[in-house]
Parts: structure tokens; C-alpha cells; sequence
């Protein structure tokens, strides 16, 4: 075993040698050493504010929906390293891998059958479009190769998927003119609950139509924009694209990265508006928050139609594509929320949020609280510092994470009453400092 190192000499090898996302190389501001975890807390290696450990209103960018160090995911990880922690996906096969994708196929959309496993969200997007340019080309229409999608999207940090991102204000101008050059509806009006807009309606309808010869697919978050802005929207819009995307030919894409396994109240975000798409894109929660893991359905009729190709295979491979130790974790993970009511969990969670956040909505600079299921959101009318709002989160004993004109929090399934409280106080700071 090495030498341990203390915390001082972690943080300042980490400034010298660790790049974190979405930063500098060296960091502005050194990151907090995180010790340990279990249940909603983690545990600081050295207090800050007096605070040795924080609740964790982000679930480690929405993904730790059980909360950390739990059992039931602790055992199927050790049981599957006991038995083998990886053998290649290319001409072998593993039980963890086929009971996954029985589930997922189980418990998704009725039409989707076929499960593409992938290492990461965004692959699993890459994944996506690459199925549905290699479809229409399989039947002879190479020129349906473009994509369309609305502003406020984001939908990964590699290639194609920064091609779907928010072209103006999303995180990912800096490749404007290097990435594909897709086509971008309006922003979907905001509110989950708001009646639909026809006007806005006819926008897509006439877009899809007008570039039907060119598209290979629409690709959208369903009712909820995560990292492009925390913004929901009404369920209606995803039956237009449905029912134009049948109408004029074009395949329909929900990634439901963000979305999935229960965070805005239904399983899935398809499901408030009862239509399935032809590709849907899952990661995130997919393993409770434990190994990097993410899947790609699609219906028969996409599977069929590139197997028809000149080409019959879909022609990707990941080295460690349908991880043994990643799917018996995952397995467990769904187990463990379908065993649940977790529905009940994320309504209770969804009425602290209301309750605790409302305040906000009175402080200066607050421009809109607004709730669905487990996610909780206050955008500011300006950019946020996010360093002051983080400060002003620990003081509080919470773990937040701001960005642009936003501090939201998706608190673990598991989080308590009180917690959720605490988590709502301390969003609240951060917006009165922020």
C-alpha cells in the first residue's frame, strides 16, 4: 500500500496534475476532498466552515439516486467482482449484461426491445444518432443525414451530441462551424403545466415537415432541459413530434439521460405525455451513482432496417461496452427502485421543495422558483458567482452546484424531510449570495 498522503498534499497534487470538468488547468479554486460517503452525506477529508461532512443536493450530477455506500448495491458489486469485473462484449456475453437489458426492454416504453449498452451518457447519444443516420442510409436515403432539436437542449459533451446542444447560449459555442450544422426549433414555452401553445405547436410541425427530405431524427430531452437551462415544459409538445415525426418520416430520439428512472415523477419523462419514441438514450441513475455505465434502446423496426444495409451491423464497440461489474449494478439499482414506491418518495421530496423554496421567490435578483418531482430550481436575473453561492451552500452543511443563472438541487430519493429542509435553506443562501 502507498504512503497516505494528507489532505494538503492531495489538493496540491491535484492542482498540479488534475483537470476537473467544465475548468481551467490549474483550477481557479481548489475542490473540496471528499472522504468518504453513505446515504446522503459526504464526508470531508478536512471541516470547511465548520462543516466535516455535507448532504448532497446534487446526487453526484443526478445520478446517486439511493444515496451512497448502500447495501443492496454494496453486494452486487462485491458479489459481481467475486465471479469476473469485465470479459469483452465481442463474441461473449454475461448474464448481469442479458438480465439488464431484459429489464430495461421490461420496464421502457413498449416499442423500444433493443438495447444498445454504452459507456456514458453521450456515447450513448453518439449511439443514438448514428443508429438513425445508419437506418435511413440502409434504405437508401443517404441524404436524410441532418437532425433537429429545440434551443435549450444539451445533450452531451462529445461530438455529435455538442452538435444538438444550444448553438447560442449553451456551453458549447466555442465548436460553432466545426460541428455538424443541424436545425433548431424555438425553445419549447416553459411549464410543465402550462396549456399548450398551437402556435408553437405549428412551429415544429412546419419545420419537420419543410426539412422532412433532410432529417434523419429529432432528438429532445421530454419535459425537462437538465443541463441547458432547468427548464419544463408541457408533455403536449412531445406528442406533436410524435405524431409529425410519423407523418413526415423522420425517427424520434428522447434522451432521457437526466430524465429517467423517476426524477420528474413518472419512471420515465415519455410517459407523462403516453408516446414512446423510436431511440431513447438512458444513463445517469442507471447504476444508482456507482460505475460510469449508459444504454441506447431502439424499436424493431430501427434494428431491422440497419440490419437490411449494406452494411448489417451498427458499427460501434466500446472496449468495455456491457461492463459485467456496471450491468449486475445496475440490475440491482432497478430492483431496488421498482421495490419501492418510489413514486411516493418523489412527490413527498417534490412538496419540500415547493414549500422550502417558495421564500426564495421574494429575495432580490430571484427571477422564478420552479419544481418538478425531484428537482428543485431558482434562476436568478443574472450570471451566479458561483464560488460566493457555494460558500454561502456549506456554510449550510449542503453540497450545491451552480451553474450560469441557476441553483437548482436533485436531492437522492432517500433524502429525509429534514434534509430536504436543510438542502432548501441552504439553495436559498446560495441564491441571497450568489
Amino acid at each position: 500500500m502507498p504512503e497516505p498522503l494528507t489532505p494538503g498534499e492531495l489538493l496540491a497534487l491535484d492542482r498540479q496534475h488534475v483537470w476537473h470538468p467544465y475548468g481551467p488547468m490549474p483550477g481557479k479554486a481548489a475542490p473540496l476532498l471528499v472522504e468518504s460517503a453513505s446515504g446522503v452525506r459526504l464526508r470531508l477529508a478536512e471541516p470547511v466552515d465548520g462543516q466535516d461532512e455535507l448532504v448532497d443536493g446534487m446526487s453526484s450530477w443526478w445520478s446517486a439516486v439511493h444515496g451512497y455506500n448502500h447495501p443492496v448495491l454494496n453486494d452486487a458489486a462485491h458479489g459481481q467482482l467475486e465471479r469476473m469485473s469485465h470479459v469483452m462484449f465481442g463474441g461473449l456475453t454475461h448474464e448481469p449484461a442479458v438480465r439488464l437489458a431484459k429489464r430495461l426492454v421490461d420496464i421502457s416504453p413498449e416499442p423500444l426491445q433493443h438495447v444498445f449498452l454504452a459507456d456514458s451518457g453521450s456515447v450513448s447519444v453518439e449511439v443514438a444518432v448514428k443508429m438513425c443516420l445508419q437506418y435511413w442510409r440502409s434504405l437508401g436515403k443517404p441524404r436524410k443525414q441532418r437532425l433537429l432539436t429545440w434551443r435549450g437542449g444539451y445533450h452531451g459533451d462529445t461530438w455529435q451530441p455538442m452538435s444538438v446542444c444550444d448553438p447560442d447560449g449553451g456551453m458549447h459555442e466555442l465548436w460553432q462551424g466545426a460541428l455538424p450544422r443541424q436545425i433548431f426549433a424555438d425553445a419549447p414555452p416553459a411549464g410543465f403545466d402550462a396549456a399548450p401553445d398551437e402556435a408553437y405547436a405549428a412551429h415544429l410541425r412546419e419545420l419537420i415537415g419543410r426539412h422532412a427530405e433532410e432529417l434523419a431524427a429529432v432528438i429532445v430531452e421530454p419535459v425537462v432541459q437538465g443541463a441547458g437551462g432547468m427548464s419544463f415544459h408541457s408533455p403536449a409538445y412531445l406528442r406533436v413530434l410524435r405524431e409529425a415525426c410519423d407523418e413526415h418520416g423522420v425517427l424520434l430520439v428522447f434522451d432521457e439521460i437526466a430524465t429517467g428512472f423517476g426524477r420528474t415523477g413518472a419512471l420515465f419523462a415519455a410517459g407523462h405525455a403516453g408516446v414512446a419514441p423510436d431511440v431513447m438514450c438512458l444513463g445517469k441513475a442507471l447504476t444508482g451513482g456507482y460505475l460510469t455505465l449508459a444504454a441506447t434502446l431502439c424499436t424493431t423496426a430501427v434494428a431491422d432496417g440497419i440490419s437490411r444495409g449494406a452494411l448489417p451491423v451498427l458499427a460501434h464497440g466500446p472496449t468495455f461496452m456491457g461492463n459485467p461489474l456496471a450491468a449486475a449494478v445496475a440490475d440491482a439499482s432497478i430492483s431496488l427502485l421498482l421495490s419501492q414506491d418510489w413514486g411516493q418518495e418523489v412527490k413527498r421530496i417534490e412538496s419540500g421543495l415547493q414549500n422550502g423554496l417558495a421564500p426564495a421567490a421574494d429575495l432580490p435578483g430571484v427571477r422564478e422558483v420552479r419544481v418538478l418531482g425531484a428537482i428543485g430550481v431558482v434562476q436568478l436575473d443574472h450570471e451566479v458567482d458561483m464560488a460566493a453561492a457555494t460558500r454561502a451552500a456549506v456554510r449550510e452543511g449542503v453540497w450545491l452546484r451552480p451553474f450560469r443563472d441557476l441553483i437548482y438541487t436533485m436531492p437522492p430519493y432517500i433524502t429525509g424531510d429534514d434534509d430536504v429542509a436543510r438542502i432548501c435553506a441552504a439553495v436559498c443562501a446560495a441564491a441571497r449570495e450568489g
